[in-house]
């Protein structure tokens, strides 16, 4: 009877198959440990400012002004400044930055002009976000005479993560499979149509997830806001945007004079009484909660998103 011996070729490559497996196991646990410490870390951080804030969590805390006073202080100017500025970005970096994206990935050229564009474009992305706030001040506060308004605080912040939207944009358009652009010029559709019908919708999961992470920086950004002029103190109200007579819509809250979350923590921080303390720990509290919830909406949406798309 004849015994048959394995490959020696065949031994090799299952071992190295063995070892590459390992690695991957490995890496897999690696990650986990890593993401289940971030958030740990995330937790602990947001407990403690629970624990210290604690006594000012209540509703009076965040329907009040600031004051001298930190048993009296509150966040409302704060709160509804960081929100009216969100706004004002999101408004402005969605739009610019999709276009952008879709321009870049689907409609230009690939020649040496678009490649400067492309590096330039990732490399904006790490600029510390002070040169954003000097930039920020002498175009938008000086040259456009928007002065130290909610205008001018949203569209520094809109410049700040537009090359974030960018980049999370063009991965989300690169990522649609290209036979679906194929099937749909092969049916007659013009490019247009093949983007806005087809590449648009199926990559909107990817450009909401860019959002997401751009705003989450911006809205805890204090630097540029800083720069071109954000208050510290404020005790009244911007405009109302909403009106009771026609048409009643009001943009005059977008030369308004601002504060924000950041600011107000700031300067809080900053004072040697410990109440003002408790007051900047309870709105770091607040401020993380509106992150959570700015995401929590944006996720929620891009799973609308991709449950109406059928691959």
């Amino acid at each position: 009877m004849s015994v048959v011996t394995e490959d020696p070729s065949i031994h090799a490559l299952r071992a190295d198959v063995s070892r590459r497996k390992l690695f991957d196991l490995a890496f897999v646990i690696l990650g986990l440990v890593v993401l289940f410490a971030s958030l740990l870390v995330l937790l602990v951080l947001f407990l403690d400012l629970v624990v210290k804030g604690a006594p000012r969590l209540n509703w009076d805390f965040v329907t009040s002004f600031a004051s001298r006073k930190p048993e009296n202080a509150g966040i409302l100017s704060a709160w509804i400044g960081t929100t009216l500025i969100m706004v004002v970005t999101a408004c402005v970096a969605m739009p610019i930055g999709v276009a952008a994206a879709i321009y870049l990935e689907e409609y230009a050229p690939k020649n040496w002009f678009t490649a400067i564009i492309e590096i330039n474009v990732t490399n904006l992305a790490g600029v510390p976000s002070i040169i954003y706030g000097l930039l920020a001040l002498g175009l938008f506060v000086y040259k456009f005479s928007l002065g130290q308004s909610i205008a001018a605080a949203g569209l520094t912040l809109a410049l700040l993560i537009l090359p974030i939207v960018i980049v999370a944009t063009r991965e989300a358009v690169r990522a649609v499979p290209r036979a679906i652009r194929e099937a749909a010029y092969a049916l007659g559709a013009t490019r247009w149509e093949v983007t806005a019908h087809h590449v648009l919708p199926y990559s909107m999961g990817g450009v909401l997830t860019g959002m997401i992470i751009g705003l989450s920086r911006a809205i805890g950004e204090t630097a540029p806001i800083i720069t071109i002029g954000a208050l510290s103190f404020i005790a009244f109200l911007p405009s109302p945007p909403v009106t009771g007579e026609f048409p009643f819509l009001s943009f005059a809250w977008l030369k308004d004079s601002f504060t924000a979350m950041p600011i107000q923590m700031f300067n809080w921080v900053s004072r040697p009484d410990p109440g003002f303390r408790v007051n900047a720990a309870a709105a770091g509290a607040i401020l993380l909660g509106m992150t959570l919830l700015m995401n929590g909406v944006a996720i929620w949406l891009r799973y609308r998103f991709r449950k109406r798309i059928n691959w």
